[in-house]
């Protein structure tokens, strides 16, 4: 059964930056005015919201500006830990296919409406319903049962290991009822968040002020009395205001990470969320025979020299990988890591033994921005034999020429998340990134171990992880480091297990 459309789980997968959009005129907010005695916080975020309802909320880098205005049902903490947040504990029936809520019962939103389980009904179908972006987290919702104003029940068309995860993230933002779909929601949030939006103060394109309100439920998440989001696209941008000290912190990448460290600023350390390397997605030799070969995929893993790729090109920032679930995940396994160490010999008897010792073409598609990655695997592979030809990807049809077959081996960055999200993501027949359905009876049953696992899915994933990295479904590089400059004589800050940049609750003054 296809629990998420190809199309839904690529909306799921993208960590893009966010468009500019989003006007501030106006809105029905209530300023609060800051009690947490904190000052301000700024931040500079990569782009805006493109809307402030939450049924549009991303993932990534997206998700910080949401969790600003909005509570979710569940909290992520920063290492990863699920807890209590509007929701106050949470249970599965025996089959894994009813999620019942219990829910806070003294939660306004800031126009004074109050949340109950009307509200969680409300805005999980505002998200199935409006075209949201991770509408995908809530797939599996066939239903929403009100039990009374403080139990609410979430009927599922099959278990999704996930679903609890997803509640802490873009599905478990709560808006106000009576503003989600509304014009007015667009341009100023109406959550239950520990801050409002100052319309006065908020300029679309250049800051967007929010105070602490008062009464809010949970005083211990207002670390400061105002938090300022200020959006900029460019990288060279965000340099500039963090050096300058108009924001107070932001991403940055290796390039600019010395630069940021030799004028004072703190670096968060070891802060890897995405993995980057090739989608071997050819499996069965459709377009590039030699791909059919599990021994010729295999080879490709050997011929590449991960450790001196992550010296010359991310300057040391990341980790060499070959595995695609990380370690936050629990479902990597530490002998994948070494399974396919640089050997360029070993990578020749393979091609040979499959029948290519004088090498073969390879195709490989990349977005722009891969051009130096893609220049060393050129030569490496061609070390072997593999003569590569790059074709650069166009933005703008990339989901249609990926999911119609055109594109048998791809360069990419992907988000190394929870197991389930990974597997539909990359693995699965359901998954964008599986657009040849490479499927096999053993791996199918593996993959029904995770969905209907409860406790034990992080660890079935396992056994999914080792079938694909034995079979060479993909040839990883690397593990990159999150580049998270800010300063620490003012705000301490805590990185987000799985998240490109720290979630609000994770800043706090400097002591």
């Amino acid at each position: 059964m296809k629990l998420v459309s190809k199309r839904a789980a690529a909306v799921t997968a993208s960590i893009a930056a966010a468009a500019l959009l989003a006007g501030c005129s106006g809105g029905n907010a209530d300023n609060g005015g800051g009690t947490a005695g904190g000052g301000t916080l700024t931040l500079g975020t990569i782009g805006e919201p493109t809307s402030w309802d939450p049924a549009q909320a991303h993932v990534g880098h997206t998700l910080q500006p949401y969790q600003v205005a909005y509570d979710t049902l569940i909290l992520r903490t920063a290492d990863g830990d699920l807890e209590p947040m509007l929701a106050t504990e949470w249970s599965y029936n025996d089959d894994r296919t009813q999620l019942t809520l219990e829910l806070r019962d003294d939660v306004t939103f800031s126009d004074g409406a109050a949340f109950n389980a009307e509200a969680v009904k409300a805005n999980i179908e505002n998200l199935q319903n409006n075209n949201g972006r991770q509408a995908a987290q809530v797939a599996a919702v066939e239903s929403v049962d009100p039990v009374d104003d403080d139990t609410v029940v979430l009927n599922l068309s099959a278990p999704d290991p996930s679903l609890e995860y997803n509640l802490s993230q873009a599905g478990g933002l709560m808006g106000s009822p009576e503003s989600l779909g509304t014009e007015e929601m667009i341009s100023t949030p109406v959550g239950s968040g520990p801050y409002v939006m100052d319309t006065e103060q908020s300029v679309s394109g250049s800051q967007f002020v929010f105070t602490a309100r008062e009464d809010y439920w949970n005083p211990d998440l207002q670390k400061f009395d105002t938090v300022v989001l200020k959006p900029y696209e460019e990288l060279t941008a965000r340099v500039n205001a963090l050096l300058s000290k108009q924001v107070d912190a932001t991403i940055l990448d290796a390039s600019t990470a010395e630069q940021a460290d030799g004028a004072g600023f703190a670096t968060l350390e070891d802060y890897r969320v995405d993995w980057q390397g090739l989608l071997l997605l050819d499996r069965e030799g459709t377009q590039v025979p030699a791909l059919g070969d599990v021994r010729v995929r295999q080879a490709i893993n050997y011929a590449i020299d991960r450790d001196t790729m992550l010296e010359s090109i991310l300057r040391g920032y990341g980790e060499p990988t070959q595995q695609v679930f990380g370690p936050d995940s629990g479902a990597s396994v530490d002998e994948l890591d070494s399974r396919y160490d640089y050997d360029p010999e070993k990578a020749k008897e393979l091609l040979a033994e499959a029948g290519y010792a004088d090498g073969f073409d390879l195709p490989i598609s990349a977005g722009p921005g891969f051009e130096t990655a893609l220049a060393a695997l050129t030569q490496q592979f061609a070390d072997v034999g593999i003569r590569v030809q790059v074709t650069t990807l166009n933005v703008q049809t990339f989901l249609d020429d990926l999911s119609s077959g055109k594109v048998p081996v791809l360069y990419q960055n992907l988000f190394q998340g929870e197991p389930w999200v990974a597997i539909n993501q990359i693995i699965s027949t359901d998954a964008i990134y599986n657009p040849f359905d490479s499927a096999t009876p053993e791996l199918d049953e593996l993959i029904a171990a995770v969905q209907t696992g409860g406790d034990e899915s992080a660890e079935n994933a396992k056994a999914v992880n080792e079938y694909i990295s034995e079979n060479a479904w993909f040839a990883p590089v690397y593990r990159i480091d999150q580049v998270y400059s800010y300063d620490s004589e003012k705000i301490s800050v805590e990185k987000q297990i799985q998240q490109a940049v720290p979630s609000i609750y994770n800043f706090a003054p400097a002591s």
